[in-house]
């Protein structure tokens, strides 16, 4: 047993000296709290890396005499938003738009319908069916002249007839084949009419919407031929009252109207009511008048459609309104 003098150093007093305790902070002056190269030194000198940070901050170069904020300027002139972006994606945006409205009319006019076809069958196609047949039996019967006969007293409207007559015998002229026209080339236009509205809106707003293009032709004919072709340009002269007012395309070009304005196709009412405008400067005949005629009377209806429940909810209110007035 030796007695150690105070003085003496025990073994590892060194080495915990050397090597500080976990969390201690490192005194300064030493290795350990030095700070790493670039960054900002204490005697008032700044390091190369500083200065060219410091210069990229304040919009600067390093070397060059560029004002500050040119650069942001410039972007922002090349930006999305500038007129050169826009002038750049106008054509991209008129393809857009082109793609999604042929999409629309593609999937309204065609696709829906054709879905309807596969759901319920070739029953969903009865009226279209009709027409055709009846158009083709009234065209076999009036190429003999007893059948002739038959069909123009059935069917046959004319302006001169009293106007009962010309209503009674309305129903049965839209299945009478026009005599100047190829029965053959409109039997494709008469089934795709009555197909695509049958199965997109019924069998009774088709029939519905056939009929009154039929009938506003008929009837505003009347109104033309009495006001005389002097008459602003759009009458018609007294001997067109004597021509055999028959066929269904009136009929055809007012569905094709009606089904484009309710399915939103805008290239196909393009197409159906340009072409009608074309035919009548072309041939200003009864039959241009007619289809200009049922271009319109669709139209309105298209417009028309789908009101019926706003006009429902609206009549409450104003027949309450009215009861006030009363009372009041």
């Amino acid at each position: 047993m030796s007695i150690l003098r105070p003085e003496v150093d025990r073994p590892g007093d060194d080495r915990a000296e050397k090597e500080p305790r976990a969390g201690a902070r490192p005194r300064r002056g030493s290795g350990a709290g030095t700070r790493p190269r670039g960054e900002r030194r204490t005697d008032g000198q700044t390091p190369a890396g500083a200065r060219a940070r410091t210069r990229t901050r304040t919009g600067v170069g390093p070397r060059t005499g560029a004002r500050p904020g040119a650069g942001a300027r410039e972007g922002e002139r090349a930006g999305p938003g500038s007129p050169e972006a826009a002038r750049a994606g106008a054509p991209a945006r008129i393809v857009a738009f082109a793609g999604r409205t042929l999409r629309g009319e593609w999937e309204g006019i065609v696709v829906d319908p054709l879905r309807r076809l596969r759901r319920r069958g070739p029953a969903a196609l009865l009226l279209a069916f009709v027409a055709c047949g009846g158009v083709i039996f009234f065209h076999a019967i009036a190429q003999r002249p007893a059948g002739a006969t038959a069909v123009r007293i059935l069917g046959g409207v004319q302006g001169d007839l009293p106007l009962w007559l010309a209503l009674l015998r309305t129903p049965v002229s839209l299945y009478v084949p026009a005599l100047d026209l190829p029965v053959w080339a409109g039997i494709t236009q008469l089934f795709l009419a009555f197909a695509l509205a049958e199965l997109a809106l019924g069998r009774a707003r088709t029939l519905a919407v056939a009929y009154a293009a039929t009938l506003a032709g008929t009837l505003t004919v009347r109104v033309l031929i009495a006001m005389g072709p002097d008459r602003w340009g759009v009458g018609l002269p007294p001997e067109t009252a004597q021509v055999l007012d028959t066929g269904p395309s009136a009929a055809v070009v007012g569905l094709f109207t009606y089904l484009s304005v309710v399915r939103r196709a805008p290239v196909v009412f393009t197409l159906t009511g340009g072409s009608m405008v074309v035919e009548s400067l072309a041939k200003p005949n009864l039959a241009g008048r007619e289809h200009l005629i049922a271009v319109g009377a669709a139209l309105v209806l298209g417009l028309l459609h789908g009101q019926g429940g706003r006009l429902r909810r609206l009549l409450p209110g104003v027949r309450a309104s009215a009861q006030v007035r009363g009372s009041a």
